[in-house]
C-alpha cells in the first residue's frame, strides 16, 4: 500500500516521531533527517520526540517479533506497524500514562492518512496495555537484531556470549569524556565537576576518560570553552594507551574525522608533525574545530586534509599510522540506533574489501620500524581478527606486537571489546610492526 504524503503543520508529537522513523525505515540516515524534522518540534516537546525516535530505533527488532503476531494478517502497511511500535514502544519502555498513549497514537495513525485502520492499532495497543508485565518480557528476551546480523554474532561468538551481546546493545550507552590532560589532570577536572555537583566517575580501562551518571548539557560543563575535555567512549580512548611513545615522530591519523583521535594524539604525545586525512570535507571541518577548541593547533605541526586513504601518498617517512578504518559500526550501534534498520548484510563484503584496499595501501607509507595501529568500531570478525589473519598472511613484512592489557578478547590477531552495559563500546585493535 503506498504511503499518503500528508503535511506537516498538523501532526502531533507521535505523527512527526513516525515520519522520521519511516525515513530511517526507507534509507535514510538519522543524522541527515534528524535535524530537519527537529525543526517542526517544539522546543517543549523535543526530548521526548528525542527517547521516542531513539528508543523505538533501539527496540526495533524486539517490537517487531511481538507486534507481528497481534496481527491476524499483514498487508506491509509500513506506516501502521511504526505506529504500533511507537505505540507499544511508550506502554512498555517509557512511564507515560496509557491511555495518553493509546489516543495520541491512534490519532497519528489518522494524521498520517489510515484512519480506517486506526480501530486495528487501538485493539492492539489496549491488549498490550492489559498485559504489560507479559509484553515486557517478551521484549527483554527478544535478541532485537536483523536475523542476518544475529546469525553473524551466533557464528563469531557463540551462543553464550550471545545472549549477553543482545541484551547490552539494546542498553543506552554511557555519556564519556576524554580529559585533556595536556590541560587539566583526570583528578582535577572530577573535583571541578564535584565543586558543580554533577555526578562523575574515573573510566577503569581508559586512563583520561570519565563517565557522567546524570544528564548534562555538554557545552555548559565547566571547561568546555577552554578545551579542558572532549565526548569520547571509553574504548575509542584506548588508542593512545596502545600506541608507542611518539614523541618527535611523524604520524598520519587516516579516516580522521570527527577528530576524536586527532585531538588524543596531540593531546597525549609531542608530536613532530601529524597529517589528519579524510575523504569527507564537511566533516573535516569539525576536526579542525575541535582541535581549536582544545587548544592544540600550537602543539605540532598539523595539517587537515580531504584526501583518500586508498590512494593518498605522504610526502615523508612515516613513523606511525593510525587506521581508524571504515566498517559496519556494529559496536556502536547503541549510540547509532538506527544502524538496525541501515546496515545490510552485502554490505559487510563491500566493507571488507575497502577495509583491504587502504590496509594495503597505507602500509606501503609506514617506513621500516614503524607502526600501524588498525582499529575499527565492529565486533565482525570479519572486519577484524579475518582481516588481519589475511593481512599477516600476505605481509612479510608485518609483525604483530600484542597489546600488553587485561581488557577485551584476545584474538587470533589483536583484542576485542564487545559493548557492555554502563561501559563502552565495541571495538577492535591491532599492532603491527614493519620489518
Amino acid at each position: 500500500m503506498s504511503q499518503p504524503q500528508p503535511g506537516t503543520s498538523h501532526l502531533n508529537l507521535r505523527a512527526q516521531v513516525i515520519r522520521t522513523l519511516l525515513a530511517v525505515h526507507q534509507g535514510q540516515s538519522l543524522a541527515s533527517v534528524l535535524p530537519i524534522h527537529l525543526q517542526k518540534v517544539a522546543d517543549r516537546d523535543r526530548a521526548l520526540f528525542h527517547e521516542l525516535v531513539l528508543g523505538s530505533l533501539r527496540q526495533w527488532y524486539s517490537l517487531k517479533s511481538i507486534t507481528l503476531p497481534l496481527l491476524t494478517k499483514s498487508d506491509n502497511n509500513e506506516t501502521v506497524e511504526t505506529c504500533m511500535y511507537v505505540g507499544i514502544y511508550q506502554l512498555l519502555c517509557t512511564r507515560l500514562a496509557p491511555h495518553g498513549v493509546i489516543s495520541e497514537t491512534v490519532e497519528a495513525v489518522k494524521q498520517l492518512g489510515y484512519g480506517p485502520l486506526s480501530g486495528l492499532v487501538n485493539a492492539v495497543l489496549r491488549r498490550v496495555s492489559r498485559e504489560t508485565t507479559h509484553f515486557q518480557e517478551e521484549l527483554a528476551h527478544a535478541h532485537g537484531l536483523p536475523s542476518w546480523l544475529f546469525k553473524r554474532l551466533k557464528k563469531d561468538w557463540g551462543e553464550e556470549t550471545l545472549e549477553k551481546l543482545c541484551w547490552d546493545l539494546k542498553q543506552i550507552a554511557p555519556l564519556t569524556l576524554r580529559v585533556n590532560d595536556s590541560a587539566v589532570s583526570r583528578g582535577d577536572f572530577l573535583d571541578i565537576l564535584t565543586e558543580h555537583n554533577i555526578a562523575a566517575r574515573a573510566c577503569e580501562l581508559s586512563d583520561v576518560g570519565i563517565v557522567l551518571e546524570q544528564a548534562v548539557q555538554i557545552p555548559n560543563l565547566p571547561g568546555f570553552e577552554d578545551g579542558g575535555f572532549s565526548v569520547q567512549d571509553e574504548h575509542a580512548q584506548l588508542c593512545a594507551q596502545i600506541l608507542p611513545n611518539l614523541d618527535g615522530k611523524v604520524v598520519v591519523d587516516a579516516c580522521a574525522a570527527p577528530g576524536g583521535k586527532t585531538a588524543h594524539l596531540l593531546e597525549h604525545f609531542d608530536l613532530k608533525k601529524l597529517y589528519a586525512i579524510d575523504q569527507d570535507s564537511k566533516r573535516l571541518l569539525r576536526v579542525s574545530e575541535n582541535l581549536e577548541r582544545l587548544q592544540l593547533t600550537q602543539h605540532a605541526d598539523v595539517e587537515i586534509l580531504t584526501a583518500d586513504a586508498t590512494n593518498w601518498i605522504v610526502p615523508e617517512a612515516v613513523d606511525c599510522i593510525v587506521l581508524d578504518a571504515p566498517c559496519s559500526a556494529i559496536g556502536v550501534m547503541r549510540r547509532h540506533p538506527d544502524i538496525r534498520l541501515l546496515r545490510q548484510s552485502s554490505d559487510i563484503a563491500q566493507t571488507v574489501a575497502l577495509q583491504k584496499e587502504i590496509l594495503q595501501h597505507m602500509w606501503q607509507q609506514v617506513k621500516a620500524g614503524g607502526h600501524l595501529l588498525y582499529i575499527t568500531c565492529s565486533i565482525l570478525k570479519a572486519e577484524n581478527e579475518q582481516q588481519m589473519v589475511d593481512f599477516f598472511a600476505t605481509h612479510a613484512d608485518a609483525q604483530e606486537i600484542k597489546i600488553d592489557a587485561d581488557w577485551g578478547i584476545e584474538q587470533i590477531h589483536g583484542r576485542q571489546l564487545l559493548p557492555q552495559q554502563a561501559k563502552g563500546d565495541g571495538f577492535y585493535y591491532c599492532l603491527i610492526q614493519k620489518s
